[in-house]
């Protein structure tokens, strides 16, 4: 079969490119690509195929060069290890490096019978001894070499899945603690909701440390991006928070010392983070918040919210050592703050799309609702639910909420 009618079969991407064919079902026909420089051997693995009445279409290249502008096209290659411009192994190896999903059978004299097996080591599914084969074997090993191949595929996916999941619990147990409470200190609800494009956690974590019985240190911040180094460099800032805090470092400090970690810390000068704390004074009832680049917090008073009128402030990491001043608020007796990262109101207003929710639209989720928020433990994830509600779906970025309240009773 020649190439032409092969190509014919492949879906054609946007930007012209072939895409690789999908897996044969157990029905349907094999698409194998024979390369073998010998006429006389390339007709017997024709006529062997045809006589068998294998399902198979084959195509025939003559040398390495022509088969590596058609491996994407095939499921199984059947592949002389005797070449005219490669010897060996160089051939399996030049197959892979073109396309490393397809099925490779080699096929070896009877003196080097040995190559065989280690092409199989080196990544081939099978081998054939030349002159040892039927036609019947000869179908029956390229449709066992697809399915092994396609075996191996799913048992790596597998594993990247398992390891994918190791590494978020790991990134889990650094970006989202428990919060460090004394008995009888206030109630926090956090929830961290991972947005629908990442198995992973992205940069988004958040840190509460009692300090005294009266004194309570909220953080919650998000690394910009999401690759992978995002979400280490989150922990590095997560973790150097709590160690400043419990040593006792003067407010104004912590800001400029995360900085550091943080221009220390990442790989790239484009990499910033944002970032919102505020100290507590439980007693006094008060907040000293200070802002870098982050949403403000939201204030509940009685059955009212409303946003925090704090000093944006700037991003930590782009100009390193500016002043990030505190705003004060006071506190009613029965209130409660409500902290979160971008991703909670970046979503859109609507499912058709059209304007994003913003600050004002989750301000208005919560004051359209009679229910006391400040004293529920469930707010974080109905707030969420509601968000993804009107986004039409699962929200694109990760979502970190922290509700602090006075009452006792942390959930961890």
């Amino acid at each position: 079969m020649n190439g032409e009618r092969v190509a014919t079969r492949l879906e054609v991407t946007t930007t012209g490119e072939l895409r690789r064919p999908a897996p044969p079902g157990p029905n349907e026909r094999l698409r194998v690509l024979l390369v073998e420089d010998d006429p006389g051997d390339a007709f017997l693995v024709q006529e062997l195929l045809t006589e068998a009445g294998a399902p198979v279409d084959l195509e025939v290249a003559t040398d390495m060069a022509s088969a590596r502008t058609r491996v994407d096209s095939v499921h199984c290659v059947l592949l002389d290890l005797g070449l005219p411009d490669t010897t060996g192994l160089g051939g399996l190896q030049q197959v892979l490096q073109v396309n490393q999903h397809v099925a490779v059978c080699v096929l070896t004299g009877l003196h080097d019978e040995h190559l065989g097996m280690e092409a199989v080591a080196q990544g081939a599914q099978d081998y054939l001894v030349k002159g040892q084969v039927d036609g019947v074997l000869l179908s029956r090993a390229l449709r066992y070499a697809v399915e092994r191949k396609r075996a191996d595929e799913n048992a790596r996916r597998l594993r990247e899945v398992e390891l994918r999941q190791a590494e978020s619990a790991r990134l889990e147990r650094g970006l989202l603690p428990k919060a460090l409470l004394h008995d009888g200190g206030p109630s926090v609800r956090p929830l961290y909701r991972p947005g629908r494009h990442r198995a992973l956690l992205g940069g988004d974590f958040y840190d509460v440390v009692q300090t005294s019985p009266d004194t309570v240190q909220v953080l919650i911040g998000d690394v910009c991006g999401h690759g992978v180094d995002e979400a280490p460099l989150g922990v590095a800032l997560r973790v150097a928070w709590r160690a400043l805090v419990l040593a006792g470092v003067p407010e104004p400090a912590v800001l400029p010392s995360l900085e550091e970690v943080l221009v220390s810390e990442r790989r790239s000068d484009e990499l910033f983070a944002t970032v919102a704390t505020v100290t507590i004074d439980l007693a006094a009832r008060t907040a000293s918040l200070r802002l870098a680049g982050h949403p403000p917090p939201l204030m509940f008073t009685g059955s009212t919210v409303r946003q925090c009128d704090v000093n944006p402030g700037l991003v930590l990491g782009v100009i390193p050592g500016i002043d990030r001043p505190a705003t004060q608020v006071q506190l009613d007796e029965e209130w409660a703050l409500l902290m979160y990262t971008d991703g909670l109101i970046e979503g859109w207003a609507t499912p058709d799309g059209g304007d994003r929710l913003g600050v004002d639209g989750v301000c208005q989720i919560l004051s359209n609702q009679s229910q006391p928020w400040a004293q529920s433990a469930e707010l974080p994830a109905w707030l969420v639910s509601e968000v993804e509600e009107r986004n039409g779906g699962a929200l694109a970025d990760d979502v970190a909420v922290v509700l602090i309240s006075p009452h006792a009773g942390t959930v961890r």
